[in-house]
């Protein structure tokens, strides 16, 4: 077989002039490390992080393949530009493409729609034989069996301490602002958990995330993995819906298995907003002060997330919002503004409403990290974004730090754990801070590519 050579990268989200890209982004990029345990021995592979590294432009290859989502759009349009002027062919992939294949069309060679496992042999065999089609389409849900990402990639490259492992894919709920659901059409597939023990202990690190968008959307299997997992001695963290507090005896187990932390996205306090955004299943008629006791109670800590910007949302409901996030001691949370990412409902509804503030936000020069891309309902776009970014530093100022501090069950449970909460939440607050305003397609040389 014909050697070729191929270049995988992952863009960045973009930077502020003179300053380094923001930390808590620079996790490992594991569709990646998959992507390269799906390509055959004989190529000559190298990845390239934006976030940590620059483009080599100039390096031979045969073909460069970018993992794209509608953040790091801009950004990976413009290192796709840079390559194909050098006569290089690029390859697209990932959520954002999917969603949008006929924008993505028009800055590379090729497109892949959908996850890569059925296809990503084709493109490689079509690369040997310089015969790169233009669209590669995976409509099955390919099988999670015996897949090993190949971490290899990752040596070297400063990323958070923290091993990133998938134990399922998906997710069966619908809400209307989340392009997860609308990337695997509200379906969910769980990886064996032989495979995913075989994983942990391979990687050598003892702090994991599991990157499952609800490690509890089955509780049966999710019961089978915690225990399959409690012998490792792992200390883990992961998302999942509110409802796991309806098992005590799962949460038990969840923190026996190593879990420290868990987010959740209750998104609202107003059960209209909640069915406005499809999330009728969360509302509050489920007693949410009852559910995070008993998930603080198991000793687990509880990263909170927000949306605001529904029809149905005031003011007032971001100042509840943050009143009930240091109530209940939250270990850390997120006051988010409703993002409208192409491909979801939410978008094509503000679109045919004629609310969208820009021609595809992710596109423009002048698009901000922060910067809210519709026109809300009730106050302008402006006042929502600087009340989210206030709702930001009003958690994470000092005086809330302390008070969550005191909950000794999850967030202090201990010294190591009281410091570890401490760094967490300081560091957190400086973050959020730099994000803020953060230009979108600036490379880590000060400049687009």
């Amino acid at each position: 077989m014909t050697p070729i050579k191929i270049t995988l990268i992952m863009p960045g989200v973009g930077c502020k002039p003179g300053e380094p890209y923001v930390r808590g982004w620079k996790m490992q990029p594991l569709s990646l490390a998959v992507l390269a345990a799906l390509t055959p021995s004989d190529v000559d592979l190298r990845f390239v992080d934006d976030r940590v590294e620059p483009i080599p432009y100039d390096t031979p290859t045969d073909a460069v393949a970018i993992s794209v989502e509608t953040y790091t759009a801009r950004r990976a349009y413009q290192i796709a530009e840079s390559f194909r002027a050098r006569g290089v062919p690029v390859i697209l992939g990932g959520y954002h493409p999917t969603l949008v294949p006929d924008e993505a069309s028009g800055f590379a060679d090729a497109i892949v729609i959908g996850e890569a496992e059925t296809v990503w042999g084709r493109v490689i065999e079509d690369c040997r034989r310089n015969q790169l089609g233009n669209v590669y389409r995976s409509d099955a849900r390919p099988a999670l069996d015996g897949l090993q990402p190949r971490r290899e990639i990752f040596q070297n490259k400063p990323y958070l301490p923290l091993t990133l492992i998938e134990t399922g894919r998906g997710c069966r709920f619908a809400c209307d602002f989340c392009s997860v659901s609308c990337f695997f059409r509200q379906t969910y597939r769980a990886r064996p958990v032989t495979d995913i023990v075989a994983e942990i202990e391979a990687c050598g690190n003892q702090t994991v995330f599991f990157t499952d968008d609800n490690i509890v959307a089955d509780f049966d299997r999710a019961r089978r993995l915690f225990q399959a997992i409690r012998p490792l001695g792992i200390n883990w963290l992961s998302q999942g819906s509110v409802n796991m507090a309806d098992d005590l005896a799962m949460l038990k187990l969840m923190r026996q298995s190593g879990c420290r932390g868990i987010l959740v996205g209750f998104e609202s306090l107003s059960d209209e907003t909640l069915v406005r955004m499809g999330k009728g299943w969360n509302q509050t008629m489920r007693d949410y002060s009852e559910a995070v006791s008993r998930i603080r109670d198991s000793g687990i800590a509880v990263y909170a997330t927000f949306v605001f910007g529904y029809d149905t949302d005031t003011p007032d409901a971001i100042d509840r919002a943050v009143e009930f996030a240091i109530g209940q001691k939250f270990f850390m949370a997120a006051f988010n503004h409703l993002v409208p990412f192409p491909g979801t409902p939410v978008y094509s509804r503000l679109e045919r409403e004629g609310r969208l503030r820009f021609d595809r936000w992710w596109l423009q020069p002048e698009y901000r990290f922060g910067d809210v891309a519709f026109k809300p309902r009730h106050m302008t776009a402006e006042q929502l974004a600087q009340r989210c970014y206030k709702a930001r530093r009003d958690f994470y100022r000092f005086g809330s730090v302390m008070t969550r501090a005191m909950d000794l069950r999850a967030n202090c449970a201990d010294v190591r754990a009281a410091i570890s909460y401490l760094w967490i939440n300081l560091f957190s607050g400086r973050e959020a801070r730099k994000r803020q305003g953060l230009p979108l397609g600036e490379g880590l040389e000060g400049k687009a590519a």
